[in-house]
């Protein structure tokens, strides 16, 4: 239950495709629309967003507004859900270019994700790649200090997941949409306490 005296949670969906109304835009969509159900303020970037951003080239010290503002989206948030496809057993490229930039909080007062909590979601068309997308982007939170959820959601996108409203058509994957935002807001709560 939210304290309603406590300051909200800020909760920030990243979108690793540029495909509107693809299952992994509609799988964040769900997973913030119940994170805000739990009293979480909540923010999505989409891929037509991350889109925008230039190359990240470690030598490049100046920075575009785009990306100025999404850096400050990530360091005022108090928790994440990455949602990527599963490109040939990997992130796609729109997000690993976005957390790439991430570097650019290496010398902030909370270093990269450093004591946020990260749900990750990762939709395949098929198992096997979801599995291992799955393992590298906890991987990746990890080495930028960030606190993966236990639970990590992985969608075979071989199947029909939602109705075209966007609903989720089944209940046992909206649970698990459910749990995410859950781990996310909760563990997000803790470390700003």
């Amino acid at each position: 239950m939210p304290n309603p005296s406590a300051p909200r949670l800020r909760i920030v969906g990243i979108g690793g495709t540029t495909k509107a109304g693809s299952s992994t835009e509609k799988a964040l969509a769900a997973c913030l629309a119940a994170a805000q159900r739990l009293g979480a303020e909540v923010q999505l970037i989409p891929g037509t967003a991350l889109a925008c951003l230039p190359l990240y080239s470690p030598e490049e010290t100046a920075r575009t507004p785009e990306q100025q503002r999404f850096v400050a989206t990530v360091r005022d948030a108090d928790g994440l859900i990455l949602a990527t496809p599963a490109y040939h057993a990997g992130m796609s490229g729109l997000m690993k270019n976005a957390i790439d930039l991430l570097e650019d909080l290496r010398d902030g007062p909370r270093p990269y994700l450093d004591g946020r909590a990260v749900g990750c979601i990762v939709t395949a068309y098929g198992w096997q790649g979801a599995g291992t997308t799955l393992t590298s982007v906890r991987t990746i939170v990890h080495a930028l200090r960030g606190w993966p959820t236990p639970l990590g959601v992985t969608l075979n996108t071989a199947m029909p997941l939602f109705d075209p409203s966007g609903l989720c058509m089944d209940e046992r994957i909206q649970t698990q949409f459910e749990l995410l935002a859950q781990q996310v807001v909760s563990f997000a709560s803790r470390f700003a306490a």
